[in-house]
C-alpha cells in the first residue's frame, strides 16, 4: 500500500507557493442533521461527520477558530419521529415526543464528543433555545418567501386510513418509488428513502403502516416554493459549479438529472392504450425502448395531468426525475408551527424545508451562546468573503442542491436590507456541497430502515480508537464511489490470519509515527538532557516539508480527503526512513554537531506532520503540542513554514517522556497486533 501511495504523490506536479489555494475569511461547517428517532449509527459519523469535522479543524488552523463555525443538530420533526416514537410507545417508552427525541439527542450527542467531533452547536430543531431561534427563522423564511411571489397555494390528494380514521403522515405509509429506475425498496407519501420526490398520487400500492389497508386520497391544502421556475438558474449554476474544483462530480450529476423535461415511462405492453389516449394529452413527444416507451411534455402540469388519464385507464407507469413544486406545509402536529398565511391555520413547516434553513437557526443560537453579537450571522451566510461548505450524503443532493439552491436564489431579487437578528437575509451565499457517495457495510449498503442493520457508532469504540476510525473513514474515497466498511471483528467471512483493514491507517500512526516521534525524544534526553536544539533546517528537510504542505493544502481544498490521507502516509514513511539514516550517522559520531543536526532536521519533520495531522487526529497531535511544550501558535497556518528555532527562538525544554509512552494508541483489544 506505502509503495502505491509513494508512487502516485511522485506523479504528481510539484506544488508552488504561487499558486495556492484562496480559502474564504468565514466559513459556516454544517453535518446533515440526524432524525431524532435514533442513535447515530456508523454511517452518520464515519459518512458525514467525521469529514465535516477535519474540514472545520483545518479551517480553523487555516484561516482563525473565530471565523469558523461549525453547526449541526437533531432533526426533532417529521414523520420518522412520530411514527418512532409510535413504536416506542407500544414497545413500553413512558414519555412524550419531546422526551423521546431529548433521549436521542442526548445520545447522538455524546457518540459525537467519543468520535471528537468538534462542533460548535450540536442543537435540537425542537428542543432548548435552538428551538426558540429555529421557529423565528422558519416563521420569518417563509414569510419573505411569500411576501416575495415565491410560494403559491396548492390543493392535493393526501393518503387517508378510512380504518383508522386519520391523515396518514410519511412513513406512515409504504409503497414502491414511481421513479424511473430507482432501486430503492420503500417508498413513503411523497419520497422514497433515496430522496426521490414525487406526487403522493404516484406512489406504487401504497397500504397504511397503522392498519395495513390501502388510504384513500382526500384533499388538503398547503404552501408550496415554486421550484421549476427555477429550472433555467439551476442550469446556469450547474454549468459554473462543474468549473469549480471543489464540487464533486456526483453534485453536478445528480442536479442534472432533475433538470430534464417531465417525461413518463410506460411499458411495451400498454403501448395499445397509450395510442387511443395520446390525442387527450398535451403536445408531447414519443420515444421507443426495447421493453418500455417514453412519452415527454414541456410541462410538469401537463404530464400530471397525462398521469391521471393513464391513471384512470389502469396503466402502470414510472415518473422521470423533474422539478416539482417544494412543499414547505403540512399537518403533522408535531412540527414547527407555520405562519398563517391568508387565514390558513394550524399547518405546519414540512420538516425537509425547515431542515435546509436550520443551520441558520443554529448559527444564530452559536453565536449567542458564545457571547457574540448575533447580527454575525450575516457576515457567516451573506459575505462574499464567507462560504458555507455542506457535508452531506449523496441521497439528500436533491434537497441541498436543488430545493435549497433554489430557495436562496429567490432572495437574489432583494437587495440586502438591514434587519434584527432573527430576520433570515437576502443575498445568502450559495454553499458548497460536500457530498459523499454511501458507506456500505460489508459490500451492502447500510440503513437504519432497511435489511443490513450496521452498527451504530458507539458500539465500534468497542473495537477501535476514534483515531483509527477517523483515519479510516477519511481514506476510503468515499468522495468518488461508494466503498465498503469492512471492520474484521464483525466479518463473518473474515479468517483469522486476515488482517483488519480498518486499522491500516491508524498504525502508521500508532507504530511509524509514535516511533519518529518517541526515538527524537529519547535521543534528546540522552544527548542534551532534554533540551530540543534548535537551529537551521537542511534544506532537503525543507523541501519535502513545503512540498507535503502545499499538496495537503491543495487536497483540502478540494475536499479530496483520501488524498490528504495519502500525502500523510508518504510523508510520514518518508520521515522515518530519513531519521533512520540520520540517527544511524549521529549515533556512530563523537561530537555533537550531528546529533544537533539530526534532531532539528527530525523535529522540523514531526513539527509538519503534527500540523497535517491535527484536523485528523486531534487528540495525539495535541498530546505531541503538550510535550514540545508550544502554544496553539504550532496549529497556525501563518507559522506553516516556519522552523521551530523561528517559533520558539532558542534550544527549547521539551516534557521529560518516559519510556513507551503512546501519543497514538492503539485499541486494548489490539495491542501485540501491527
Amino acid at each position: 500500500m506505502a509503495e502505491n501511495k509513494e508512487s502516485n504523490f511522485k506523479k504528481k506536479n510539484a506544488p508552488s507557493r504561487d499558486n495556492r489555494p484562496v480559502f474564504p475569511k468565514r466559513a459556516v461547517i454544517t453535518g446533515g442533521m440526524p432524525y431524532g428517532n435514533k442513535t447515530l449509527h456508523f454511517g452518520h459519523v464515519g459518512g458525514v461527520f467525521v469529514f465535516a469535522d477535519v474540514y472545520a479543524r483545518f479551517l480553523r488552523d487555516r484561516i482563525g477558530k473565530d471565523n469558523v463555525l461549525f453547526v449541526s443538530g437533531t432533526d426533532c420533526y417529521g414523520s420518522p419521529i412520530a411514527e418512532g416514537y409510535r413504536k416506542a410507545c407500544e414497545q413500553g417508552f413512558e414519555g412524550s415526543i419531546r422526551d423521546y427525541v431529548q433521549k436521542n439527542h442526548d445520545a447522538q450527542k455524546k457518540t459525537l464528543d467519543d468520535y471528537d467531533i468538534s462542533l460548535d452547536l450540536f442543537g435540537a430543531s425542537g428542543l432548548g433555545r435552538t428551538a426558540e431561534w429555529h421557529n423565528m427563522v422558519s416563521d420569518r423564511f417563509i414569510r419573505r418567501l411569500y411576501e416575495m411571489g415565491h410560494l403559491k397555494k396548492i390543493s392535493t390528494a393526501q393518503f387517508y386510513d378510512e380504518k383508522a380514521g386519520m391523515f396518514l403522515n410519511g412513513r406512515q405509509v409504504v409503497g414502491k418509488c414511481p421513479v424511473q429506475g430507482c432501486p430503492s425498496e420503500k417508498g413513503y407519501a411523497d419520497e422514497c428513502d433515496l430522496g426521490h420526490q414525487y406526487m403522493p398520487s404516484a406512489l406504487i400500492d401504497p397500504r397504511s403502516t397503522l392498519t395495513g389497508e390501502t388510504p384513500v386520497m382526500k384533499d388538503v391544502v398547503n404552501w408550496y416554493f415554486r421550484l421549476p421556475e427555477y429550472s433555467d438558474h439551476l442550469k446556469d449554476m450547474v454549468a459554473i459549479m462543474e468549473k469549480e474544483e471543489n464540487i464533486r462530480p456526483v453534485v453536478t450529476k445528480t442536479i442534472k438529472e432533475f433538470l430534464e423535461p417531465p417525461a413518463i415511462y410506460v411499458m411495451n405492453s400498454y403501448l395499445d392504450t397509450y395510442k387511443k389516449l395520446a390525442p387527450e394529452m398535451a403536445e408531447h413527444t414519443f420515444a421507443e425502448g426495447k421493453t418500455s416507451f417514453t412519452i415527454t411534455f414541456r410541462e410538469l402540469s401537463e404530464r400530471d395531468e397525462a398521469c391521471r388519464l393513464l391513471n384512470s385507464r389502469g396503466v402502470r407507469f414510472r415518473e422521470s426525475k423533474t422539478l416539482v413544486p417544494f412543499r414547505l406545509t403540512g399537518n403533522i402536529e408535531w412540527g414547527v408551527p407555520a405562519p398563517e398565511l391568508e387565514c390558513e391555520k394550524g399547518l405546519t413547516v414540512w420538516v425537509w424545508p425547515e431542515s435546509l434553513w436550520a443551520p441558520i437557526s443554529f448559527t444564530c443560537a452559536a453565536l449567542e451562546a458564545k457571547g457574540r453579537d448575533v447580527s454575525e450571522w450575516k457576515k457567516f451566510w451573506c459575505d462574499k468573503d464567507a462560504k458555507v461548505y455542506q457535508f452531506i450524503g449523496q441521497d439528500n443532493i436533491y434537497f441541498y442542491g436543488i430545493a435549497e439552491t433554489a430557495m436562496w436564489m429567490a432572495f437574489q431579487s432583494k437587495e440586502l436590507s438591514e434587519m434584527s437578528p432573527e430576520d433570515t437575509g437576502d443575498n445568502l451565499t450559495m454553499p458548497v456541497l460536500v457530498a459523499n457517495h454511501h458507506i456500505l457495510f460489508l459490500d451492502k449498503k447500510a440503513s437504519s430502515s432497511g435489511k443490513v442493520k450496521p452498527p451504530m457508532a458507539a458500539e465500534l469504540l468497542d473495537l477501535y480508537t476514534a483515531e483509527q476510525l477517523r483515519m479510516h473513514w477519511l481514506g476510503l474515497g468515499l468522495g468518488m464511489r461508494s466503498v465498503s466498511f469492512q471492520p474484521k471483528p464483525l466479518d463473518p467471512s473474515a479468517r483469522e490470519e486476515d488482517s483488519d483493514p480498518v486499522t491500516k491507517e491508524g498504525f502508521l500512526l500508532s507504530n511509524v509515527f509514535n516511533r519518529i516521534i518517541r526515538t527524537c525524544f529519547y535521543d534528546t534526553q540522552k544527548y542534551f538532557d532534554g533540551v530540543m536544539p534548535v537551529g537551521k533546517v537542511s534544506p532537503e528537510i525543507l523541501a519535502e516539508a513545503e512540498k507535503a504542505v502545499l499538496e495537503y493544502e491543495r487536497f483540502m481544498y478540494k475536499t479530496e480527503f483520501h488524498q490528504v490521507t495519502y500525502v500523510l502516509d508518504y510523508y510520514i514513511r518518508k520521515a522515518s526512513k530519513t531519521m533512520n539514516r540520520l540517527k544511524n550517522e549521529a549515533d556512530k559520531s563523537e561530537g555533537t554537531d550531528i546529533k544537533r543536526q539530526y534532531l532539528i532536521d527530525c523535529f522540523h519533520m514531526i513539527k509538519t506532520a503534527a500540523v497535517l495531522l491535527h484536523p485528523l487526529a486531534p487528540q495525539g497531535t495535541e498530546m505531541i503540542r503538550e510535550y514540545m511544550q508550544l502554544d496553539e501558535n504550532l496549529w497556525c497556518w501563518d507559522n506553516i513554514f516556519s522552523t521551530l528555532e523561528e517559533l520558539t527562538g532558542s534550544d527549547h525544554k521539551l516534557v521529560f517522556l518516559e519510556p513507551r509512552v503512546d501519543f497514538f494508541k492503539k485499541h486494548p483489544s489490539q495491542l501485540g497486533q501491527g
